[in-house]
């Protein structure tokens, strides 16, 4: 059953040197208040996993935290590219990073084969890529019944997933609602999980549709985050901060200024403060 633990001592408990995590969120709830914990504590040679690397893997590759990177797309979303990682890929800085590059498609499914307990995901996919001439971990199989090429990716089973939410109940059960992504499939994948969440309430309320609820027995902790995905958006609480991700670009581009701006905004703040 999930616990409930300020983000300090859940990141310290859960996530360790060398570890698979996946910080997932796709366009909102992207847990940054969580990353940022991460930044502070300073735990590094991290495989890092994400569909959509944008701004929170930028700052944690630019801060030496990662040694390798599985993602589908890495960018600034609708600004440009992602100045911390291109640095580590072109030039080594502040260290090298490798990268296993897949689609969307690929990434999901893999999700969901960890999910189910699969050892990979097959899906029609790849055909005509040349990502598969330059990932080994993609590859193909005939179907054994109808005779049909497919294409085949190992799971994902992080060591930890951490994803932000807009509540959890006093029982530990965790709504998420608006644009849900992989994170349903990223949390029942990975051996631990972390949810920071906006509050706590009595009973989760009835919702739409397009929701999706993690039970406790499904969630190892809970951190209280108000503002936790900032300056990505939470359905139901705060907007989108665009004029952030257009400032990150000239942020980013400097080694000094970056470093200047995680001094100022992510080392020098307390995890309460911060998120």
């Amino acid at each position: 059953m999930s616990e409930f633990l300020s983000l300090h001592a859940a990141v310290a408990g859960l996530v360790r040197p060398g570890d698979t995590v996946a910080l997932e969120g796709f366009t909102h709830l992207i847990p940054f208040a969580a990353g940022h914990e991460v930044i502070r504590q300073g735990i590094g040679e991290l495989t890092l996993i994400r569909m959509t690397p944008d701004l929170l893997y930028d700052q944690m590759i630019g801060c030496g935290l990662a040694k390798r990177l599985v993602f589908s797309w890495g960018g600034n979303p609708g600004v440009g590219s992602l100045h911390r990682l291109r640095d580590a890929v072109e030039r080594g800085w502040p260290r090298p990073i490798e990268l296993e590059e897949h689609s969307h498609a690929a990434m999901a499914h893999a999700y969901a084969a960890g999910a189910a307990n699969m050892p990979a995901a097959f899906f029609r996919g790849y055909l005509g890529s040349d990502l598969a001439a330059v990932n080994p971990n993609v590859r193909f199989i005939d179907c054994p019944f109808t005779g049909e090429q497919l294409a085949a990716v190992p799971a994902l089973r992080p060591d930890v997933a951490i994803v932000h939410a807009q509540k959890a109940d006093r029982e530990g059960n965790v709504l998420l609602e608006g644009i849900v992504g992989v994170q349903k499939e990223a949390v029942l994948a990975a051996r631990r999980s972390l949810v920071t969440v906006e509050e706590v309430v009595n009973a989760l309320p009835r919702t739409s549709p397009n929701a999706v609820v993690l039970p406790s027995w499904t969630v190892t902790a809970i951190a209280v985050a108000p503002g936790g995905a900032k300056p990505s958006y939470a359905h139901g609480y705060y907007a989108r901060d665009n004029a952030f991700y257009v400032a990150w670009d000239a942020i980013s581009r400097d080694r000094g200024t970056f470093q200047a701006w995680i001094g100022e905004h992510v080392l020098s703040r307390s995890a309460e403060v911060a998120s």
